[in-house]
């Protein structure tokens, strides 16, 4: 038996019993987790620098490094997060509907946790803390695979979750890191079913392909970001360039950064010169369609391969499109279905986009940047997901658990 199934078996008996603890105790880890955050500060920086030492040698871009950083504002952040999730209403136990049948079956539709989770992902050590918490409030079980460019500040993190989970009294294997970060063991991951309910990965488009097109394990599927602003020719311009510098330049290297911007044609002559100039005024590299160029001339021409890159940095491609349709038309065509906004004072116009963009999240006048756990009031975020079934959106407690239906009865039997 390989050490990933034995953690795997651990888990399962774990989320046994995780299943019928109640609020309060998890409350309790969630607060001790915090406790020991903030309690192993100075050795999780100290592994994370050994980290950040590690990237730099081999050459890994500022971006990826700048996911991969932690400090003591972060990891206070990390606490504070964990307490958010001890501060929300468990799900588990909640009855969605309820119902009497004619011949007095009584029918209750409950929440459930899922069981046992797992988290494949890279080199955001955050996550690590994030998706323990909100599994463990929801009464699961996880195991968690980060990426090698991030285990010494993992296995830091872990020391933080595990201490504070025993302090509550939750079950051994409750909360799992997987130490080993080959390929290997990310396949066998993927494959043990009836011991994983289910798979979600975090990360890069070639991680999460990977996961989807190789996992036996049922899986949510988190998407990358190719996220769009469309300013529209009823766009109030002031509100635009702050939309668009927020969206774009606030943490470029995220899954809701805007990646394109599009601009209507009626406004473009007005907008782009002031918008373009407070964008290189923040070192974005700026890649431009030719009907761009011809206003703003000094920049890039963009390929037909920017439409589609996430990239991850303080780059944008830019484009100017003729209407509504042609901007919701590029968008449905070259987006992720992750996060699209609008910036427009035209109710009619900003319903229509609302009705008409599929994605996760489509916003009028405001900033893609808040698809997040955090700031949809659900605590820390698993992930966002941009699939339909079984989450959609920022995945918090109520993601993480299914329902089963309780019958009661006096007798009755089916004739």
């Amino acid at each position: 038996m390989t050490e990933l199934r034995a953690q795997a078996i651990l888990a399962r008996q774990a989320a046994l019993e995780l299943a019928i603890i109640g609020a309060n105790q998890k409350n309790d880890a969630l607060y001790a987790i915090a406790r020991n955050l903030r309690g192993h500060m100075d050795e999780i920086c100290e592994a994370n620098k050994l980290d950040i030492k590690n990237a730099r040698e081999k050459g890994l871009s500022e971006a990826f490094i700048e996911r991969l950083t932690l400090n003591e504002s972060r990891i206070e952040k990390m606490a504070r997060g964990v307490e958010d999730v001890a501060a929300l209403e468990d799900p588990v136990g909640r009855v969605d509907e309820a119902w009497v049948r004619p011949n007095g079956l009584r029918i209750a539709k409950r929440r459930v946790p899922l069981g046992v989770i797992g988290i494949i992902y890279e080199s955001r050590p955050n996550v690590t803390s994030d998706a323990a918490a909100l599994c463990l409030k929801s009464g699961n079980a996880v195991l968690l695979r980060g990426g090698s460019d991030a285990i010494n500040s993992n296995l830091a993190i872990e020391r933080a979750l595990v201490e504070g989970a025993r302090e509550a009294g939750l079950p051994d294997g409750c909360v799992t890191l997987v130490k080993d970060t080959s390929h290997e063991t990310a396949e066998e991951m993927m494959g043990l079913t009836g011991l994983i309910d289910v798979l979600i990965p975090r990360g890069g488009k070639r991680l999460i392909h990977s996961v989807v097109d190789n996992a036996r394990v049922p899986v949510i599927q988190t998407g990358d970001g190719v996220c769009h602003v469309y300013v529209d020719e009823a766009a109030n311009i002031e509100m635009a360039v702050d939309i668009v510098i927020n969206s774009k330049v606030s943490r470029p290297s995220v899954c809701n950064a805007m990646e394109t911007m599009l601009v209507h044609s009626a406004i473009a002559p007005r907008f782009l010169p002031i918008c373009m100039d407070a964008l290189s005024e923040r070192g974005v590299e700026l890649r431009c369609c030719e009907r761009t160029l011809e206003i703003c001339p000094e920049y890039k021409l963009a390929t037909p391969e920017d439409w589609d890159t996430e990239y991850n940095d303080l780059i944008l491609s830019v484009r100017i499109v003729d209407s509504l349709d042609a901007a919701i038309h590029h968008i449905n065509i070259h987006g992720t279905r992750h996060s699209e906004a609008i910036v427009t004072s035209n109710y009619e116009t900003a319903k229509l986009f609302q009705d008409r963009v599929d994605a996760a999240a489509v916003y009028v006048n405001a900033s893609t940047r808040f698809t997040d756990g955090g700031e949809f009031g659900f605590g820390a975020e698993i992930g966002i997901s941009n699939q339909k079934l079984h989450a959609r959106g920022p995945m918090g407690l109520r993601e993480l658990t299914t329902y089963k239906y309780v019958i009661d009865g006096d007798g009755q039997i089916r004739v």
